[in-house]
């Protein structure tokens, strides 16, 4: 089956702007989800299911065959063809039930595996917004635990809805062709496992949904814990963080046992009613032989249909059951399917914004080509950046961080943003970046409207160097070329001298194929920004953003820094966050930024001059010294 289309739907982003994004339109009602999975391998499943309803054929002609055994034997006659036939029957029937229970399985794996590959996709490309306000744990459980209770109860609810209730329905009409007075007597029974099920199933789906809920917390909780797990040491909160997981494990028990608990319920119930059913059939059918109306063997064959329905009867109670334990997670993972992810193709942007701005960018290149996805191997040109009129909220009710922000900066050259703390510097980035989107104005990289730009274009054309700057686990040389083609050995240890990684990769056990360990915990704070640095610097890019790349390096390893962020301005725009003023004195022009909004742009020495929150922050060493 094919995914549910992927439609281009506007909705409302931080800030209350509405915009466009990619989305399934939500998540479906907990059957629809369920069916739209399994109809992605309903050829496969069709084939186990034929398999299985055939062995089940076989195993409805059994009880036939052993009357006619039964009958041969009482006129005398040997019999040998009817026992031969009974064995063929029985072991036909026990090969097919297991050639479709494995192909049954099989298809499962392929429908995990397919839902899997689509959620991890679908969790890269989610809006940074739509991450940041979701518990990453809850997310992990999802593509996790929830896809493998779906490969665990589809096989078993897909048999019994279709084989079972099938086989179920064939062996009742063998019973009445038997005896229809014994089958009433069976129907009056069954009726009523039909009218537990039906009262029991909406509560193991609830309790099964509210079990999920409880392991994705579960995640969420130890993500929480692994994410600032040497904070949680230092500050000997390991009891806390303790209790808090022993109270989310105690919310998965209690669900767990209230959805084994109705489980219990329904075969419990099935079992009684078929040993009742059993009991009732043994009299009423003992009675019919006494009086010469069934013959024995008709009782024993009409037994033995029963005691095949026995199974069947059961089979469809659990099979009801685990349809609700799939459809709850079915349910789950269509719900990430339906969160907002970022639209990758060109958005279309009207108003004349773009004209207005590219005036202030005379000396701007014209816009790069929309269709590359990567950089020139000689790097890529460098970019202006411009700001008009931009005001941003993070989420709708919140202060705007930024208030009608307008600047521009021309390609080459360095350019250092001050300011307190709150003051919006952070988000400058980020908006270029596209991470977010401004509630009104525009930003423009090199005159053209940053929507203009397709995403992998976009990025591949900017460096990014993040204030906590994360490492991932994995080896030195794999965080260097994240998201990059390997460079050749020249260009890597160039790159790796300018940014002071050669270093420490010599000091490394096994050199740059060192794995550097959980978000980098095996390195220093200063060695994971030179690393971060140095992968950007790889990218080549025409715009270079550094956030705070100075706080935790040495006076010796920044002023080696300072130098190679001089040589890149020489041919790449560079943005820099800085808090030290040894970074911003030498910086082209200076944006100082106060409560949202630009406040003034100059040198150092004009700034000094001229602006006295820059000279408060200069001369009490705000921006460090």
């Amino acid at each position: 089956m094919s995914a549910a289309p992927s439609v281009e739907t506007p909705r409302t982003g931080p800030g209350g702007r509405s915009q466009t994004y990619e989305g399934t339109g939500g998540a479906r009602p907990g059957h629809r989800a369920l069916v739209g999975h399994l109809r992605r391998q309903r050829g496969r499943m069709a084939v186990g299911v034929a398999l299985g309803l055939l062995g089940s054929v076989m195993g409805l002609a059994q009880p036939l065959a052993a009357k006619r055994v039964m009958d041969e034997m009482s006129r005398g006659q040997p019999g040998a063809g009817a026992v031969l036939v009974l064995s063929l029957l029985v072991v036909a029937g026990a090969i097919l039930v297991g050639l479709g229970h494995y192909v049954l399985q099989w298809s499962a794996e392929s429908m995990v595996y397919a839902a899997r590959r689509r959620l991890t996709e679908r969790l890269l490309r989610l809006r940074v917004a739509v991450v940041e306000g979701t518990e990453p744990g809850d997310l992990i459980a999802r593509v996790t635990s929830d896809t493998a209770v779906l490969r665990q109860s589809v096989p078993q609810a897909l048999s019994a809805a279709v084989t079972g209730t099938l086989v179920t329905a064939a062996t009742v009409v063998m019973m009445g062709l038997l005896d229809a007075v014994l089958l009433c007597v069976t129907l009056a029974v069954i009726a009523v496992v039909g009218v537990i099920v039906a009262v029991v199933a909406p509560r193991i789906g609830r309790a099964t949904r509210h079990t999920q809920e409880s392991v994705g917390q579960i995640g969420a909780a130890l993500e929480r814990v692994f994410g600032a797990f040497r904070t949680v040491k230092a500050s000997g909160a390991e009891r806390r963080e303790a209790a808090a997981l022993d109270r989310a494990a105690a919310d998965a028990r209690r669900t767990g046992v209230r959805a084994a608990a109705w489980e219990a319920v329904s075969a419990t119930a099935s079992a009684v009613v078929v040993q009742v059913s059993f009991l009732v059939v043994l009299g009423v059918g003992g009675a019919r032989v006494t009086s010469g109306a069934i013959s024995v063997s008709t009782l024993v064959a009409f037994l033995l249909y029963l005691f095949a329905l026995a199974p069947r009867i059961g089979q469809l109670a659990e099979g009801v059951g685990q349809l609700q334990v799939g459809a709850a997670a079915a349910v789950r993972i269509d719900h990430v399917e339906g969160l907002e992810v970022e639209k990758l193709a060109v958005e279309h942007v009207d108003g004349p914004g773009a004209e207005c701005v590219r005036e202030c960018l005379g000396e701007f290149a014209p816009a790069p080509a929309a269709a590359a996805v990567t950089a020139p191997e000689s790097g890529e040109p460098p970019l202006g950046v411009a700001f008009h009129q931009v005001s941003f909220a993070y989420r709708p009710g919140l202060p705007r961080v930024h208030h009608e922000v307008t600047f521009s900066v021309p390609a080459r050259g360095l350019t250092a943003f001050v300011g307190p703390s709150g003051a919006g510097k952070t988000t400058v980035f980020s908006l270029i970046e596209r991470f977010y989107e401004p509630d009104s104005g525009r930003v423009l990289l090199d005159g053209e409207d940053v929507r203009r730009w397709p995403l992998p274009r976009l990025r591949a054309s900017i460096g990014y160097v993040e204030q906590d700057v994360p490492v991932l686990a994995g080896t030195l040389r794999d965080n260097l070329t994240l998201g990059t083609v390997e460079p050749g050995e020249e260009e890597l240890a160039r790159v790796l001298r300018m940014a002071r990684v050669d270093v420490l990769a010599d000091r490394l056990p096994h050199g740059l194929d060192t794995d550097v360990g959980h978000r980098g915990s095996r390195l220093s704070g200063g060695e994971r920004q030179r690393v971060a640095i140095a992968r950007a610097l790889l990218r080549r890019p025409g715009l270079l953003l550094l956030d705070e790349v100075t706080s935790q390096l040495d006076a010796t390893n920044e002023a080696a820094l300072r130098d190679t962020i001089t040589e890149t301005a020489l041919d790449t725009t560079v943005l820099v966050v800085a808090h030290r003023l040894s970074t911003v004195t030498s910086a082209d022009r200076i944006v100082v930024m106060e409560a949202g909004r630009v406040r003034a742009v100059g040198t150092h020495a004009q700034l000094m001059t001229c602006d006295a929150l820059y000279r408060e922050l200069a001369s009490t060493q705000l921006l460090g010294q």
